[in-house]
């Protein structure tokens, strides 16, 4: 990755030009850049999805934003930009006391964690969830938001001090997966009946073990593969404990049902605005270290969000 002078793009009709403030970086990004995901994009090109900023012009017929306001947008690569163009759609004004960094920070993986726990798992008050990986980007959403819809949230994660930091933002409690049966915790905690819901970015082992510790007509969330192994599972497993292996690939609802994400997105901003979630940035960079930024989000020792400024 290098950077490189353009010119300004400049917005058509419908769309926004966008000053970009900050650049939230994800673990698809770097997918990107290999080749490894769905969406592979012409060289040469910028990845990042979602980016912070004041519109800096509009093009004919946009009503929805005006040169000025402070908004977030979501686009499928380019955002690790001083300047994009996205669609009118595609951006939203933002609370008045979000900073820039939490805006670029939060469309992604609280999106992601939203449609997962509210739609596609229909996670109710008083059930109990796991959450896998949940000191990371998408766990602390998830986590975040399962302690708002007023589920009893454990998490699983791979050190003392992010089991500690999943507890902070809502955790009744969390375990270290390198040195702990967590499965044979959550069994216990939940006084062996199991978890209502798991929330798995993980897959590989973490998806075979959490068939051992869901409840009877639980919902299994397959969130993504981090651990690069994709798990697969018998269907008499599913049948028996009467469960529901349910996927999300949010991507896909900007194709075939947008409006969902604009419903999601205003349900977020009610829910930061009372206090309810709140992003964590716990790496900032400048626009130029971007490569860095992602090399520090794939060690796994970074927590919740890395984000890029300008």
């Amino acid at each position: 990755m290098r950077l490189v002078e353009a010119p300004d793009p400049t917005p058509g009709p419908g769309e926004v030009l966008i000053a970009v403030r900050a650049s939230g970086c994800n673990f698809f990004d770097a997918l990107i850049i290999a080749g490894r995901y769905q969406v592979r994009p012409e060289p040469p090109f910028g990845p990042g999805a979602e980016v912070a900023g004041e519109v800096a012009a509009v093009g004919v017929g946009v009503t929805r934003v005006a040169p000025g306001d402070r908004v977030l947008a979501i686009l499928g690569y380019g955002g690790y930009a001083s300047h994009v163009v996205v669609p009118e759609g595609a951006v939203w004004e933002i609370p008045a006391a979000m900073p820039f960094d939490q805006a670029a920070a939060l469309p992604i993986v609280y999106q992601t964690s939203y449609f997962a726990l509210q739609w596609r798992a229909a996670l109710e008050a008083g059930e109990s969830l796991v959450v896998h990986a949940a000191a990371g980007g998408v766990g602390l959403a998830a986590v975040q938001l399962g302690r708002a819809m007023g589920a009893t949230v454990y998490g699983t994660a791979g050190s003392d001090d992010k089991c500690a930091l999943a507890c902070e933002h809502g955790a009744v409690a969390a375990w270290n997966y390198r040195h702990t049966d967590w499965a044979a915790e959550v069994a216990a905690a939940t006084g062996g009946r199991g978890a209502d819901v798991i929330y798995d970015s993980v897959g590989g082992d973490v998806f075979e073990r959490s068939l051992k510790c869901i409840a009877f007509g639980g919902r299994l969330l397959v969130i993504g593969f981090a651990s690069g192994h994709i798990p697969t599972v018998a269907a008499n497993r599913i049948l028996l404990k009467n469960i529901a292996v349910v996927g999300l690939h949010w991507g896909a609802y900007q194709q075939h049902d947008p409006g969902r994400i604009d419903q999601a997105m205003r349900a977020l901003f009610a829910l930061y605005e009372r206090g309810a979630i709140k992003p964590l940035v716990s790496v900032t960079r400048p626009l130029a270290e971007a490569e860095q930024a992602l090399v520090s989000l794939h060690s796994r020792d970074t927590v919740g969000k890395v984000v890029l400024v300008s």
